[in-house]
């Protein structure tokens, strides 16, 4: 097993063993190999890589965890200027492993379930899985950052002068039932 950060981090472990041997696993998992991961992130530069420190053990209940860290710097499209914007995907995760729905179900709240078959783990489907959560719904540059931060601002400008000065205030529709909570019958 592989305890070098710069190593590719193996597909597939044995999951049981390595909790009971206590052992943290360190490297990186290219993008190349995550095909789920591409479809959703596709302006991914060549070479881009997932760094990735997963610690095996068994928790005060025997249970057997591993909690994970991730950082992948990432190429997204921002939903305001349509341009290319880095990012740095960043995950801290905590996973009970289980083998049945039953096991899952029985987890504390702290952990969140990984069915693993057969003595074995796929750790690139579980931190592909992690990447896909963390990607934001809607990334975007930091408004001073976006190159349509101009836009922005005459957009804003000019909804500003739209709006009359003094806007009546709108009668409420409930008000008459405000009048009838204080009357006694």
């Amino acid at each position: 097993m592989s305890k070098a950060p710069n190593a590719e981090l193996p597909k597939s472990v044995d999951p049981n063993k390595l909790a009971e041997q206590n052992t943290t696993l360190e490297g990186v998992i290219p993008f190349e190999r995550l095909s789920r991961f591409r479809e959703a992130v596709p302006r991914q530069p060549d070479g881009g890589e997932c760094k990735v420190k997963l610690d095996f053990y068994l928790d005060a209940q025997r249970r057997r965890v591993v909690s994970g860290e991730l950082s992948a710097p990432v190429t997204l499209e921002c939903q305001r200027c349509m341009d290319d914007m880095q990012a740095t995907l960043e995950s801290h995760f905590d996973l009970g492993l289980v083998i049945s729905d039953e096991q899952a179900q029985r987890l504390p709240k702290s952990l969140e379930p990984f069915l693993i078959k057969d003595f074995s783990a796929d750790l690139w489907a579980m931190v592909e899985d992690e990447l896909l959560l963390v990607l934001p719904p809607f990334p975007l540059h930091e408004r001073k950052d976006c190159p349509a931060k101009e836009d922005l601002e005459a957009l804003e400008v000019s909804e500003a002068e739209d709006k009359p000065e003094t806007e009546q205030r709108k009668e409420n529709p409930f008000s008459v039932l405000a009048g009838l909570k204080t009357t006694k019958h």
